[in-house]
């Protein structure tokens, strides 16, 4: 009888298994690290996690990239490729005695031979203090720790917890990759309500995010769409996915290098992109027009002494009006920078006359170019010997204006380009000149 009912009865469903009733996501999670998508560089047979599996052996790990990208199956995967015990917090809802209670339970699985995989998702929002008592239990083997950060690690973790792990990068998925998740969601639901040119623009508003284009194709499943959209229509169905910037984490300085890079390299198409992904993504205006009053000092200096009038303008123009339209001020600097003469003459003449203040220390000018405001200074020879250039031929006295103990220097070394070339000229004129009176 009881043989009866069991052929009656639904098989067993494995207890990780997502339902029938699971988001499309869930449903579609890879069962194993060969089916896992846009990771191949480190989940294939040459890639650091295949050579782990292959060995039969994993270290402790930091899988570092963007959201929807496979951080979490690939940890779960893992657990399962080597026969590790797996256990998983999070550190947006876990706090110290949920650690305490896996440390424990890992403790007690090793003592009966098994081994703990545990997964750390978003492991940069643990403090210092938490970051490290992981260490303990790293060291003694209790758990291998594999743990998920959207921001470099470099910035967010322990140095001792970094020494203990091997970080991996996981990749933005691509256009392809997106794809290949699309086409197994339509293996498993069917056709997408979408036109070609509509399936193209669906995976561009995912920016990379695996999970957000399964969310949003199920969406479409949902809606029962009668007729294929098209991109347009598509558009007002569906929202973008918003581009993931925190204006004091890694996306802002690397955004913020991208532009000033750019509009060092004269590439104003480039340099107007990465200024345009700042402020649509919420920066703060300002910022930007502080540092592109930054790039007319360091990159152009005198090369085209216009381009710092043209940022404070630009900056005195966005706070006469406000956005969006200072906006195009600022823009209108941007494309000036990049396409103005380049030269970091000025820069490098700063640092090196800092550098030689600090080491000469408390010399004292030559004794003709000191004020002698008293009668006194007067006789002890203050100010005695002093041309008045105005009063010299050709407005130039040549006169030396260096410390006796210390060799004339040549900070600041003007190139060959745009204004500078004038001033160039000038300083040899003027070394000419120099040399003839001496």
């Amino acid at each position: 009888m009881a043989d009866l009912f069991a052929d009656d009865e639904p098989p067993q469903r494995a207890l990780d298994e997502p339902g029938e009733d699971a988001p499309l996501a869930d449903r579609l999670r890879p069962r194993d690290l060969s089916e896992v998508i846009g990771q191949e560089h480190i989940t294939g047979p040459e890639g650091a996690i295949g050579r782990m599996v292959a060995a039969g052996r994993l270290s402790s790990l930091i899988l570092w990239g963007p959201p929807g990208t496979g951080k979490t199956s690939i940890a779960r995967l893992l657990a399962a490729a080597v026969g590790m015990r797996y256990e998983a917090v999070s550190a947006v809802f876990s706090g110290v005695a949920d650690l305490k209670k896996a440390f424990a339970a890992a403790e007690t699985a090793k003592k009966a031979g098994q081994r703990t995989l545990l997964f750390v998702d978003e492991i940069h929002r643990f403090n210092r203090a938490q970051q490290d008592g992981f260490l303990p239990f790293v060291e003694r083997g209790t758990v291998t720790l594999v743990g998920a950060t959207t921001e470099n690690p470099s910035f967010e973790l322990n140095a001792a917890l970094l020494s203990r792990a091997q970080v991996l990068i996981l990749h933005r998925l691509d256009a392809a990759a997106l794809g290949r998740l699309l086409d197994r969601a339509e293996d498993l639901e069917g056709p997408l309500p979408l036109t070609n040119p509509a399936r193209e623009a669906l995976i561009a508003s995912a920016d990379g995010d695996g999970r957000f284009l399964l969310n949003q194709a199920e969406t479409l499943y949902a809606a029962k769409i009668a007729e294929p959209l098209d991109p347009a229509a598509l558009g007002q169905f569906l929202q973008r996915r918003v581009a993931v910037y925190d204006k004091d984490r890694e996306g802002h300085y690397n955004l913020i290098s991208a532009l000033h890079k750019a509009v060092r390299g004269s590439d104003p198409q480039a340099s107007l992109y990465y200024l345009a992904r700042m402020l649509t993504a919420g920066e703060e205006p300002l910022f930007l027009a502080r540092r592109l009053i930054r790039m007319a000092v360091e990159d152009i200096g005198m090369a085209d002494p216009g381009a710092l009038t043209q940022c404070i303008a630009a900056k005195d123009a966005y706070q006469f009006l406000g956005s969006p339209e200072g906006e195009l001020a600022l823009a209108q600097a941007c494309v000036y920078l990049a396409t103005a003469p380049k030269s970091n003459a000025v820069y490098k003449a700063q640092k090196a006359a800092w550098k030689s203040a600090r080491e000469t220390g408390s010399l004292m000018p030559p004794m003709n170019i000191v004020n002698a405001p008293t009668k006194l200074m007067k006789q002890v020879g203050y100010g005695a010997g002093y041309t008045y250039d105005h009063d010299a031929d050709e407005g130039f006295s040549g006169d030396n204006y260096w410390p006796d103990e210390m060799e004339p220097q040549a900070f600041y070394q003007p190139v060959e380009r745009g204004f500078e070339r004038k001033v160039r000229e000038r300083l040899a004129y003027w070394d000419k000149l120099r040399d003839e009176r001496r």
